[in-house]
């Protein structure tokens, strides 16, 4: 499980009067403290975390933001009634970490409250990001940081090939805080959702999809808004639409050697986090399917993670048009810088956007004395 590049620390927890149980893993901190979202699931593995604390080892550096990567996760119902009593219990248990080497945020199964519940139960508000606009937090979800992000780097590397989001068929596997934010955007810059899919099933139009009315849908009915939208078409997969565009922005793992083999989309742009394998990225780059990498195309998030920690100790609200700003900004020049590596070396993206990660934690270990001496 471990390598040259970590992690660091594995820390499993439990309480047996609330029944919780939990891990956070630092996975490599020497560009600085550990930051990652807290994610809760029935399903969480030990593994999963050290996979997603990697991933953010990466993403820190790619984005060229000065934090280590790390994620926690709690193995449980993020619906249960017990929640608040679970994620105080967590809280606890990590005191000794928090906020010295890892602060608290928001994935899977956690929202803002929940993120203000972690924070109090240590006492101070500086222990998360992601709190509620009331307690001077960004609020990631209500903003949708990391959907707009997933949209400007698509847009990116379709200007970077002399083409336009204008038009576009866009189909998107997830329709949460990432998914609902990307197709506004994607929309806003002129692309047509064609396809959405959420936990219960999928809507088509071929045509396009009326978003304004899906949104409403999905606020009078959650993921069942896409059976709730009776004009469109329930039979078809959304990995298996036509469409120039794809997004998924659900779980890890769903894009198989098979949906990379038929695919009609000719991007792929990552809003999850580990979505595609090495097999099915290779069989993407012999096709000529363009993929932004989960680290590049989703990082919208910790960009507003990083201005939330900075201002986590201040009376001030953060400028949220300034968040904005630096995502597309960041975002963009790392797809197209990304993409051109790829291009020049004839590697996969992934690989191209590990290299320039890479060379930058490594960079940081040597300064710090972190690797062994010749």
């Amino acid at each position: 499980m471990a390598d040259e590049w970590g992690p660091e620390k594995i820390v499993v927890v439990s309480d047996s009067r609330t029944g919780m149980r939990g891990v956070l893993v630092i996975d490599n901190s020497a560009r600085g403290i550990g930051k990652g979202g807290t994610r809760m699931s029935p399903t969480l593995t030990i593994e999963e975390v050290c996979r997603l604390a990697r991933t953010m080892t990466w993403k820190w550096a790619a984005v060229d933001l000065f934090h280590g990567g790390a994620k926690a996760g709690i193995l449980g119902d993020p619906t249960s009634p017990d929640k608040e009593r679970i994620l105080r219990a967590f809280a606890r248990a990590l005191r000794n970490e928090v906020p010295r080497e890892y602060l608290f945020g928001l994935d899977m199964g956690l929202n803002e409250r929940d993120a203000a519940i972690l924070a109090d139960e240590l006492g101070d508000l500086g222990t998360s990001t992601g709190l509620p606009r009331a307690l001077g937090g960004v609020p990631y979800d209500q903003l949708g940081v990391t959907g707009f992000g997933v949209a400007e780097a698509a847009d990116a590397a379709l200007q970077r090939s002399g083409e336009s989001l204008a038009g576009k068929r866009v189909a998107i596997q997830g329709f949460g805080a990432v998914g609902v934010a990307a197709a506004q955007r994607l929309a806003a810059l002129g692309a047509q959702i064609v396809a959405v899919a959420t936990a219960t099933g999928t809507v088509h139009d071929r045509d396009g999809l009326d978003l304004e009315r899906l949104l409403d849908l999905r606020a009078e009915h959650g993921d069942a808004c896409v059976s709730a939208y009776a004009s469109g078409d329930h039979s078809r997969d959304v990995l298996d639409v036509d469409a120039d565009v794809l997004i998924p922005a659900a779980m890890q793992d769903t894009i198989t050697d098979a949906v990379a083999a038929n695919t009609t989309a000719r991007l792929i742009v990552e809003g999850a986090n580990l979505p595609t394998s090495p097999s099915s990225r290779r069989i993407l780059q012999e096709r000529g399917v363009q993929v932004v990498p989960d680290f590049i195309a989703n990082a919208g998030g910790i960009v507003a993670a990083a201005h939330s920690t900075d201002a986590r100790n201040s009376p001030f609200v953060v400028d949220t048009a300034a968040v904005f700003e630096m995502i597309s900004e960041k975002l963009r020049a790392n797809t197209v810088a990304v993409l051109d590596m790829s291009q020049r070396d004839g590697t996969l993206p992934h690989e191209a956007a590990l290299t320039m990660a890479m060379e930058r934690v490594r960079e940081a270990m040597e300064l710090r004395g972190r690797l062994p001496r010749p």
